[in-house]
């Protein structure tokens, strides 16, 4: 049996979402992926790693959830990520392929679960219990959270907002 009604719908929206990445760097060059053209906040490229990386967490949690009775669920420190991880000698390219293919293998494993799987819950060691429902909708607005920065940094380098 196939998850159905949200639970279906959430599936949808985080398989959907698969092409972000690629369609937000198409055509910009390594100065716009690297320029900072808001103050204070992430370059292009570091937002793009960011959400490569969260993604790699997201899956992890899920299919933890998934295959485990009650798992711990560890936060990581993104700054600590972005400073530390060499993110600008990173291939953006690649990254956005790592990216689209967890988000199409993880919505394959998830639109086969039933509904009652769902339901299934780890226990985040900052939030608290965390469904996987909750995880997949969280996701889903995590690039879309990130996407709304995009947008702003591609204005600000008088680009096309494409995202």
């Amino acid at each position: 049996m196939r998850a159905t009604g949200e639970n279906a719908r959430s599936v949808e929206k985080f398989t959907a979402q698969a092409d972000v990445l690629h369609r937000l760097v198409a055509g910009l060059s390594a100065a716009d992926l690297d320029a900072v053209p808001v103050p204070g906040r992430w370059s292009l490229r570091t937002l793009t790693i960011h959400v490569m990386d969260s993604d790699q967490f997201a899956i992890g949690r899920m299919k933890r959830v998934i295959a485990e009775t009650n798992p711990l669920l560890i936060a990581y420190d993104e700054t600590a990520f972005a400073a530390s991880l060499g993110y600008a000698a990173l291939d953006v390219g690649r990254c956005c392929e790592i990216f689209r293919l967890g988000r199409l293998h993880m919505g394959e494993v998830l639109a086969q679960l039933p509904d009652e799987a769902f339901a299934r819950a780890g226990v985040h060691n900052e939030s608290g219990r965390v469904t996987l429902a909750g995880l997949v909708a969280g996701y889903v607005r995590h690039v879309e959270h990130h996407m709304v920065f995009a947008r702003e940094k591609l204005r600000a380098l008088g680009r096309d907002a494409h995202v």
